[in-house]
């Protein structure tokens, strides 16, 4: 049982209107409205009566009543043993895009602990799907992914811009095609630019979705691959990996999203 849709259906019969409900949760009011659809499809009978007047309980919704009662007494009750860390006064959610914690996201969390010590922090691994429900509920608190979310609760920034350099695990010069080439799908924009530069038949016969992997290929296995510059540094310093001088060069652009009223909480959201 979803504790969320559980508290949004006890605010929704205390206020009697969805959206007072959505003010004292400070949550969107479709965020409201999923949660009740979530509740009542997992109950498998309908609670509420909603309407532009307000909103009222059903037969159903009355014998439930009590028992979502004892539900959220017992989980505050939980939550009050199970506190924070000692010394933190509060918990920033952050959800991360796959692909982006090694290299941007782990020194970027590194800082923030360094300089919120008094804040906890939770990371979350997810897709942009799962952040903007996430977002929206209120679980987390802001999300770092290829692409901005957008919605009238949400605010967003470009947090970077990284260039992604083509290494390889032995020194070369660019080809018309590597057989040990590894690609990196860093989404849909990067994918167009990828087949407008290389624009051969020649399709690469191993391919991941995160640049960490492709990095662990690389110096297992050998090969070539378009990794974060960020990522390869450390490894084209130690002459691990190579440049490869003369090839294309790409963008990669990460987005941060929040929850307007997080900001409250953690103004360095905003930047």
């Amino acid at each position: 049982m979803n504790i969320a849709a559980i508290q949004t259906f006890l605010a929704v019969y205390r206020c009697g209107n969805l959206n007072r409900a959505a003010e004292e949760l400070n949550v969107t009011q479709s965020a409201v409205t999923a949660r009740l659809d979530a509740l009542e499809a997992q109950l498998g009978a309908r609670v509420l009566i909603r309407s532009r007047k307000g909103a009222e309980l059903t037969k159903a919704g009355f014998a439930f009543l009590k028992q979502a009662e004892l539900i959220w007494q017992s989980w505050e009750v939980a939550r009050a043993r199970v506190s924070l860390p000692r010394g933190m006064s509060r918990l920033c959610s952050l959800v991360v895009g796959p692909g982006l914690w090694q290299g941007l996201a782990a020194p970027w969390v590194a800082d923030l602990r360094a300089a919120h010590p008094g804040t906890a922090f939770e990371i979350w691994s997810g897709l942009a799907s799962d952040a903007a429900r996430w977002l929206q509920s209120g679980l987390s608190d802001a999300a770092l992914l290829p692409e901005p979310l957008s919605g009238g609760d949400l605010g967003t920034r470009l947090f970077a811009s990284e260039r992604l350099i083509q290494v390889a695990s032995q020194p070369r010069d660019t080809c018309d095609w590597d057989p040990d080439y590894v690609f990196v799908d860093y989404g849909p924009g990067f994918r167009a630019r990828h087949t407008e530069a290389w624009p051969q038949d020649n399709t690469a016969n191993l391919s991941f979705n995160t640049p960490s992997r492709a990095l662990a290929q690389l110096i297992d296995h050998g090969g070539s691959a378009y990794l974060p510059e960020a990522l390869a540094r450390p490894y084209l310093d130690r002459r691990t990996l190579f440049e490869i001088p003369g090839s294309p060069e790409f963008q990669r652009q990460t987005h941060l999203s929040w929850r307007k009223p997080s900001v409250e909480l953690f103004p360095w959201l905003t930047g």
